[in-house]
């Protein structure tokens, strides 16, 4: 068995592996649709959308199997994403030096024939496949080779909305919070307005009573009437 080297930007694909927060996630519908028409149209009886983590390779959907994931050096996508622009396509496990006795082949589940999509980031770092998989030889048609690589593309996009989807609902929620800081600090300032404004208007209002000079007149009426004004504004 031969492991897969490591991608050249093996770091910068694992960063953005972890910015899609894709890992350990429930399984969505739309994932799930799309491994079963690809099992469908490629006639497999095991389907995967792969992510490959630094020492694993996880299933965000999956057909036809149990596992949730396998160890990276076991991985056939882990090779599949060393060329993120072509489809990996192992004919016969059994007779490739790679992986003819990898414990996938020989044992649970029995793999054989593969086939991966690199599923790709706009940036150009392969997260990981949409892949195939039968317990015997097998080839694809032409058309199910193109099939395969529209259903990738489909993941990859649908990738870029959930990313994109989950921005917004943390924007919205850091808005929200915000707004909650916002209203909670405008109550705070008003309930220390209130007692000043009553301070004001009852200050000057008492200055008034008792006869100040003519020259005080003016601005302790000025005073009375910024004390209502306040007053209003945190009634």
């Amino acid at each position: 068995m031969k492991q897969a080297p490591l991608p050249s930007n093996e770091a910068t694909r694992l960063q953005a592996l972890e910015a899609y927060n894709l890992l350990d996630t429930l399984p969505e519908p739309v994932f799930d649709d799309i491994t079963r028409l690809a099992s469908e149209i490629c006639r497999t009886p095991i389907s995967l959308v792969s992510l490959v983590d630094k020492d694993r390779q996880w299933f965000k959907a999956k057909q036809g199997l149990k596992a949730d994931q396998t160890p990276r050096e076991y991985s056939f996508c882990a090779h599949a994403i060393l060329k993120p622009e072509e489809i990996f396509v192992v004919p016969d496990a059994r007779q490739d030096e790679r992986f003819h006795d990898n414990p996938l082949t020989t044992g649970d589940p029995y793999v054989v024939f593969y086939a991966g999509v690199p599923l790709v980031t706009p940036d150009g770092n392969a997260l990981g496949s949409l892949c195939v998989i039968d317990k015997r030889p097998r080839t694809l048609t032409e058309n199910q080779l193109m099939s395969l690589k529209a259903l990738g593309r489909w993941v990859s996009t649908e990738f870029e909305l959930r990313k994109t989807r989950k921005a917004l609902e943390s924007t919205q929620t850091n808005l929200k919070t915000v707004r909650q800081e916002r209203n909670k600090a405008k109550q705070i300032l008003l309930g220390d307005i209130y007692p000043m404004a009553q301070s004001l208007i009852q200050t000057s209002e008492a200055l008034l009573d008792n006869a100040p000079r003519a020259d005080q007149v003016s601005g302790l009426n000025a005073i009375l009437q910024t004390g209502f004004s306040l007053r209003n504004v945190s009634s």
